[in-house]
């Protein structure tokens, strides 16, 4: 019998690195990216469907009216969600789905799962954060200056997550993300039919 795969709620400051540690995960086939929905203009390398799907604010809002939304959250004035039909279809195929979200989306998504795994990824330090956010080269001071109030806000927030990891470099902070999914994987009330399986009965 396939087992389910693990929900993993990945959030963390903009600037933080989210893009390039899933991107590094999403090269083992085990893992998939829930692609989110959005109403912010895309950046220039950006492609619908494939970093995010972007709506109207007209359209969000009747995605969301019509509960096709795991979760969403407003941000810096644009709308964030969660698309549900994939993230649930991925589960199901033993799939390990990552969901890139904000906060208030990733603690929304804890009450509806709460099997989910969250976890909160930060930079070493305020200074690098504020590095990364300004060699992105995508965005004025005032904007950058609005991000990192708004990620030390976030931080507040980091507790009420199952772990938090450091991105000091992304090989490491991949494999520590590898590691905690392993370790979820042999909790034992995601293996219930052990015994079962032990007694031959399946």
């Amino acid at each position: 019998m396939q087992k389910q795969g693990i929900l993993l709620i990945l959030s963390g400051p903009s600037g933080s690195g989210k893009g390039t540690v899933v991107e590094r995960l999403c090269q083992n086939e085990d893992f998939a990216l829930s692609i989110s929905a959005t109403t912010r203009s895309p950046r220039e390398y950006e492609k619908h469907g494939v970093h995010y799907f972007f709506h109207t604010r007209d359209e969000f809002e009747k995605m969301r009216e019509q509960q096709e939304l795991l979760e969403w959250a407003e941000f810096c004035g644009n709308y964030y969600g969660t698309p549900k039909k994939y993230v649930v279809e991925q589960l199901a195929e033993g799939r390990n789905v990552i969901l890139e979200i904000e906060v208030q989306g990733a603690l929304q998504i804890k009450e509806l799962y709460p099997e989910g795994v969250l976890v909160f990824l930060i930079p070493p330090n305020l200074e690098e954060l504020g590095k990364r956010l300004t060699n992105r080269g995508t965005e004025d001071k005032e904007t950058i200056n609005r991000r990192i109030q708004r990620a030390l806000e976030e931080l507040e927030l980091a507790e009420e997550y199952d772990y938090v990891v450091i991105n000091d470099t992304v090989e490491q902070a991949a494999e520590d993300i590898l590691a905690i999914v392993r370790a979820e994987k042999l909790k034992s009330y995601r293996n219930k039919d052990m015994k079962k399986t032990f007694k031959g009965e399946m």
